[in-house]
């Protein structure tokens, strides 16, 4: 079959190239990928990956090869799918690791909900009830942020978006946002919870802009930069404020079905503002890197 793999002697530190088809275990299904997300991590560090990795995480598509040991959905059933391997024409995923996908829902859609999903739904779970409480989400811009603005906005919050640019801001309000800013300068009353994408000075800001016993949930580094905390500006009187790393992608199954239904319903909008063919994925992996991709960008696997 042919699959996208990890080339980093290339100045594109990738290639499509005929691979072996993989096997699945007992617990895995065999699925033909239909589409497929570029997500901004994954494109960013391709330079690190080992020589001939199948690149990708997120799948779409139709199980061509149930579970030997019977759990999963059945040979035919539209599933999304998250695991390494997404980014060829089929590809092996735990039965823990999908969810069957509604003819409602377009498959390229579904695509796009793994890995930025999970991280927002986990993320804002892990801060506790957002019932009328102030969520400021920093990157709001981008797959993780669009979705966490929804997310919170259902479950009662305040929901601030900080973007990099008014442009970028574009279409947040419509999803849940009751505020977009750009930066976090017109910030003026404390928050109580942050889910922070962008690192370095913009998660110290966030964490000062913090009430006492608020939680800044921190997810990605976009802007690459160190964090420098000044001296004693993690003391604060009250309750204690806490920061909590994010990364945990195991069994995404359930809540992966959570998030299809929540988008077959039309609860939440999935944004894929970019789609191409896989044989165009560096014009994506460029606008990716270039921050010219507002919500999700999605190859189709042709």
């Amino acid at each position: 079959m042919q699959a996208l793999i990890a080339a980093p002697e290339t100045v594109e530190g990738f290639r499509l190239a005929e691979v072996p088809e993989p096997v699945p275990e007992p617990s895995q299904v065999l699925v033909e990928v239909r589409h497929a997300s570029v997500n901004f991590g994954e494109v960013r560090y391709l330079g690190v990956l080992p020589t001939g990795a199948v690149l990708g995480y997120d799948a779409a598509g139709y199980v061509v090869q149930a579970a030997e040991d019977g759990s999963g959905p059945a040979v035919g059933e539209r599933v999304v799918a998250f695991g390494a391997g997404a980014w060829a024409q089929r590809g092996v995923f735990g039965t823990d690791s999908i969810a069957v996908v509604p003819e409602v829902l377009d498959l390229a859609e579904a695509a796009a909900l793994p890995l930025v999903g999970i991280t927002a739904l986990r993320t804002l779970r892990a801060a506790g009830s957002v019932l009328g409480r102030r969520v400021l989400v920093t990157g709001a811009s981008g797959g993780v942020g669009r979705l966490a603005v929804q997310l919170a906005r259902l479950g009662g919050a305040y929901v601030i978006a900080s973007v990099g640019s008014a442009q970028r801001g574009e279409g947040l309000s419509a999803l849940g946002a009751n505020e977009v800013v750009v930066g976090l300068d017109g910030i003026d009353e404390p928050v109580d919870v942050v889910l922070e994408n962008v690192g370095g000075g913009h998660l110290v800001t966030a964490w000062g802009l913090l009430k006492p016993g608020g939680s800044l949930q921190s997810i990605g580094w976009a802007s690459g930069e160190p964090a420098v905390f000044p001296p004693n500006s993690i003391f604060a009187h009250g309750s204690a404020k806490t920061l909590q790393s994010f990364g945990d992608a195991s069994n995404p199954g359930p809540d992966l079905a959570t998030l299809v239904g929540l988008a077959s319903r039309g609860v939440i909008s999935v944004q894929v503002s970019r789609r191409e063919s896989w044989k165009r994925v560096g014009d994506a992996i460029e606008a990716l890197l270039g921050r010219r991709v507002s919500g999700k960008a999605v190859i189709d696997i042709d």
